[in-house]
């Protein structure tokens, strides 16, 4: 496969003080394992990431911003409110 096709992948890294991923960018790679060697390079230099994951770009699937409805505020939406449940007492603060 030439280098020009490549697909992309996307980036996410983990820091140390994180408990989730986080974008980091975008980059060319000829397979999955390529990619995290390329990314632990680029993305991770100072030693701040302790997990990486990558997605081929073309894998990723978003919502459209013209679709307002999916971004509603949840005061519309008193089922998520946690009101309506009983919590037992043994479960303490949360």
């Amino acid at each position: 496969m030439d280098k020009k096709e490549w697909p992309l992948w996307e980036i996410f890294i983990r820091s140390k003080s994180g408990l989730s991923h986080k974008h980091a960018g975008s980059l060319h790679a000829a397979d999955a394992e390529m990619a995290i060697e390329h990314a632990r390079d680029v993305y991770t230099r100072r030693n701040e990431g302790v997990s990486i994951w990558v997605v081929k770009s073309s894998e990723v699937i978003a919502s459209d911003p013209e679709d307002e409805y999916m971004f509603e505020s949840a005061k519309t939406k008193i089922y998520r409110h946690p009101t309506f449940y009983d919590i037992p007492e043994e479960v303490g603060h949360m």
